[in-house]
């Protein structure tokens, strides 16, 4: 009979700091904002988000100009409602880059041996995406603010510009949980970027029709709460209510359309976890 040899090849146990969960989760939040805007990829990875962001800045800059010769267009809150399309065109290209690829390359059962939990993974995704959106409409509202401050005179008139820019950060944070909540649910449902693409915005552009269907059929108060049939038309009527936008008719529905908000981010926040707990099992 041969006998066995055991070969020393030089392989030692991992004797380093064990940095854990919670460094699991940060690094995975970071990585998914990096990936959000094309950082760390390739050329081609970068060019359609720093298009969108580059669009929404010149909006910006187009506006702040304007308000520079004395005729100011729209107020911060409106700003985040009028460049809405791009953020959710933002959200189609960078949710499946978050999601469909892990789901498609099979990778998921990799992060979950580790001390990172499948609520952990869709946590810091869905927070990587809202926290990208919203600094998509953050920054170019600060270009705005600044420009704001420079175009008033007196200490007064400053702190009345911070009081109109925080309502804008506001709906801009509004528009990212939504939007984000949403594409994310989506993209974990399909492992082909192209796909999952197609399928968020279709969810954005195939409601909104429902709206204008519902306001020309319904009453007073039916045509009152039609918006709540898409989640664009939500985001906006939140505004509404809570900052005082322009353009809906919304009567005394205000609170319906803030707890719509809050239980469509808590649902599309349950159904990822929902998805996870069955996903690579």
């Amino acid at each position: 009979m041969s006998s066995g040899v055991i070969h020393d090849i030089g392989y030692q146990r991992y004797t380093g700091p064990r940095l854990g969960r919670g460094y699991a989760i940060r690094s995975l939040y970071l990585h998914g904002l990096r990936t959000a805007f094309g950082l760390g990829r390739s050329a081609k990875a970068k060019i359609f988000p720093w298009a969108t962001v580059g669009i929404v800045a010149m909006v910006a800059v187009v506006l702040t100009a304007v308000r520079a010769q004395g005729a100011p267009v729209m107020s911060y809150a409106e700003f985040s409602v009028s460049v809405a399309l791009l953020a959710i065109l933002f959200c189609a290209a960078a949710a499946p880059e978050l999601v469909s690829r892990d789901l498609r390359g099979g990778v998921l059962p990799l992060y979950f041996s580790r001390p990172l939990r499948r609520t952990d993974y869709a946590l810091a995704k869905l927070a990587a995406l809202t926290s990208a959106v919203w600094l998509m409409l953050a920054g170019p509202l600060l270009l705005m603010f600044v420009g704001g401050v420079f175009s008033v005179h007196g200490p007064k008139a400053v702190w009345n510009e911070v009081l109109d820019f925080l309502p804008g950060l506001g709906q801009a944070a509004i528009v990212a949980a939504v939007y984000s909540s949403l594409s994310l649910l989506v993209a974990s449902l399909a492992g082909r970027r192209a796909v999952a693409a197609a399928l968020i915005v279709a969810v954005f552009v195939v409601t909104a029709p429902v709206v204008g269907v519902l306001i020309g059929i319904g009453g007073p108060a039916a045509r009152q709460l039609a918006f709540l049939a898409s989640p664009s038309t939500v985001v906006q009527a939140t505004g509404v209510w809570l900052f005082d936008l322009q353009g809906m008719d919304i009567g005394s529905y205000g609170p319906v359309y803030g707890l719509a908000v809050v239980a469509l981010v808590t649902a599309c926040v349950l159904l990822l976890l929902v998805r996870y707990r069955r996903v690579a099992q």
